[in-house]
Order: C-alpha cells, then structure tokens, then sequence
C-alpha cells in the first residue's frame, strides 16, 4: 500500500480525472473501512471553494460531500447567506470516511495527521484547478490542514487568512458543530454566526470582481 495518494494523481489533472483517478486511491488504510471515496463537487469555475474535514456516514454511503445532516445545515446557511450551492466547489481534507463501529453505527473519528497529509495531494490539486477567490476552510482540522498547525479556529474565526491558496481565505465552524449543540437557542445562534461568516466571504468574493 501506498504512503500518499501523490502517485494515484493523473500526470494532465482535470476535475473529472481527478474524481476517476481517486475513485481507486490507496494512498492510505482508510480506503479498506469505507464504502467509497467522496470526491469534490461543483464547477471548476467555482469563485468560492468549502473544505470541510472529511465524509461522513450518509456521505460514505452516497458518494457525495455533505448530504447527511451537517448537509442539511449547511445548505441552511448559504440559503441564509443568499448563496448558491451549485455555484460553489465542495469538498473535504480527506475524501474517506474513519469511524468507529459500536453496535450498529459508525462513529465519526478525527483524522490523524499522517492520515491528512497522505491525502493532501487530492486537496492541493483540486485548489490548483478551481484557482477559487474565496477559499473557507469548515472546522478546525480543515483549517489547520490548508493555514497551518498553529491556526486557531477560537481564535481567529471569520478572520482573513493570509495564504498563497486564494486571495480572500477564512475559516469558520463545521456545520456539524450546529448539530451538536444541546438546545434550540444555541442551535440558532450557530445558524446565525454560521451565516453571517458564509455571507461576509461572498461579499468579500462580490468586491473582487
């Protein structure tokens, strides 16, 4: 098995052959636990791209980013942030999904470093074609993955990102973060937050044109 998926990457990319080429990856072990890779999605003239962490369970079993109820709360916000969905490009750091089996379901677990950096080739490619003018990283490991260790999601939320990847660059919280949340009123305020960070960047987007 191989260390990276540098060497599954096609040597001429394109959106479609890099969706083909990752389809077979073995760049790492998550790929024997998962029922298949979840690619990117969304034009390559996307002006904003959202990296989450990784697919989840619906995700893993439909092939797509961001249909399960993480999905459904972010479809929530860019209809806030008045947002096109098929307008944007779609994806995660890493593009299969680790969990843990208790009983009947599969539990989400966060994807270690060498796990994230073995995948970092499909990443890095698809920013490289898309060439996106807003680039939002969606929790705290997709932005350590594209700003660095050191960055600090508490920290430095709905702030511009300096980075050689895209000229306006921001992280905020993975919409499953509003789906933990214990109470309705919180539920809302994360809605809200996580609204108005979506909305911030499409105007920042909006002023470059």
């Amino acid at each position: 098995m191989a260390d990276s998926a540098s060497e599954f990457v096609p040597e001429r990319p394109t959106l479609p052959r890099l969706r083909a080429a990752a389809a077979g990856c073995r760049g790492c072990h998550l790929w024997q636990g998962a029922t298949q890779t979840v690619f990117g999605e969304g034009p390559a003239t996307a002006r904003i791209m959202l990296v989450g962490e990784m697919p989840g369970d619906r995700e893993d079993r439909e092939g797509q980013p961001f249909v399960g109820p993480a999905g459904r709360e972010l479809d929530r916000a860019l209809e806030a942030a008045e947002i096109a969905r098929d307008e944007l490009y779609v994806t995660n750091v890493v593009k299969h999904f680790k969990f843990e089996e208790r009983g009947k379901r599969r539990i989400h677990q966060t994807p270690r470093k060498g796990e994230i950096d073995a995948c970092s080739p499909w990443l890095d490619t698809e920013i490289r074609l898309v060439r996106p003018v807003g680039l939002v990283a969606l929790g705290a490991t997709a932005a350590k993955a594209l700003f660095g260790a050191q960055f600090r999601l508490t920290q430095h939320r709905g702030e511009l990102v300096e980075t050689e990847l895209a000229p306006i660059a921001a992280a905020t919280i993975h919409p499953s973060a509003i789906v933990r949340q214990r109470d309705d009123e919180a539920r809302r305020r994360e809605r809200e937050a996580f609204a108005d960070d979506l909305r911030a960047v499409r105007e920042r987007v909006g002023q470059s044109s």
